[in-house]
């Protein structure tokens, strides 16, 4: 597999993509339909923030997920994050914009902080941001106003209206994401389904002795989905992150083996996946307000 291209600056974006000079060299907006590419490059990393809107797009993958914007979907990406297309180059029914903003950008602003809060940065493209009909118009009126800021001359108030039209646009997709937790019901909770069975059998087949407690790179890997939209997804629908979920069904083992079996606390911590005993009986304490010497004497 080919290194990475690294593409430093939004000018050498446009450059590759054969689009002329930005007229502003930290932020731009730009029309996908109009993209073209000759040369060899099938995987990049930016190193600016990239938001999308796309339609017809099916032969670009991030990471190991491919994106699929036959529907109009939205994609964000962080600084450092690779992209890299499949074999039949920039489709011809390409539709929709991007929007490139450099780190730089944000310096001395409060969204320079504030961006890295936002976890659909970090979301796979499979994630991506399912828009209504509504919400796109919404979107794409403020995209539409950033556009028409970066087209007028520049002047002193010109970064501070960008900024408050980007803080805008991602407090409404933070709003959307969230709005689309709760309607994918049936795909989110089939989601909560494989998870409990993927812990499951984790700790039935006594993994934890061997290999140690299941993190949550693991069981997002599993799931194929990204940590961080598993993450979120939990917290909306139970409550719960990643590392409570595998700390309850630890709990959940241990009492079932403090309560059926004759093993020893430390054993039970062993094959629980825990190096010390104690780390194993302060986690249980903290869950469930005893030791697991008081919750088997309790039980008995």
């Amino acid at each position: 597999m080919k290194t990475p291209f690294r593409i430093k600056s939004i000018t050498e974006g446009h450059r590759i993509v054969g689009l002329e000079k930005p007229k502003h060299p930290l932020i731009s907006i730009v029309d996908v339909s109009k993209f073209t590419n000759d040369s060899d490059i099938k995987t990049v990393i930016f190193d600016f923030y990239t938001v999308s809107l796309k339609r017809g797009c099916n032969n670009l993958l991030y990471g190991q997920q491919k994106y699929d914007f036959d529907e109009g979907l939205m994609a964000f990406m962080a600084p450092g994050q690779i992209l890299r297309g499949e074999e039949g180059g920039i489709p011809a029914n390409l539709e929709g914009w991007m929007l490139f903003i450099h780190p730089d950008f944000l310096w001395n602003t409060p969204l320079a902080k504030k961006i890295k809060q936002y976890e659909y940065f970090g979301y796979a493209t499979n994630e991506a941001l399912f828009l209504s009909d509504k919400e796109e118009t919404m979107i794409n009126g403020i995209i539409e106003n950033i556009r028409n800021e970066y087209n007028a001359n520049i002047d002193k108030f010109s970064q501070d209206v960008i900024i408050a039209q980007l803080e805008l646009l991602f407090t409404y997709v933070q709003r959307f994401y969230e709005r689309q937790f709760i309607t994918r019901k049936i795909t989110n909770h089939q989601i909560l389904g494989k998870l409990e069975d993927i812990l499951e059998n984790y700790f039935n087949n006594q993994e934890t002795a061997s290999k140690g407690l299941p993190t949550v790179q693991f069981v997002a890997d599993s799931l194929y989905i990204s940590a961080k939209y598993l993450g979120s997804l939990l917290k909306q629908l139970t409550g719960l992150s990643t590392q409570q979920h595998i700390h309850e069904k630890l709990i959940e083992k241990a009492k079932e083996k403090l309560s059926t079996t004759d093993l020893t606390v430390s054993e039970i911590a062993y094959e629980l996946g825990f190096e010390h005993m104690q780390s194993f009986s302060k986690l249980f304490k903290t869950k469930t307000k005893q030791s697991p010497i008081e919750f088997r004497n309790s039980f008995n």
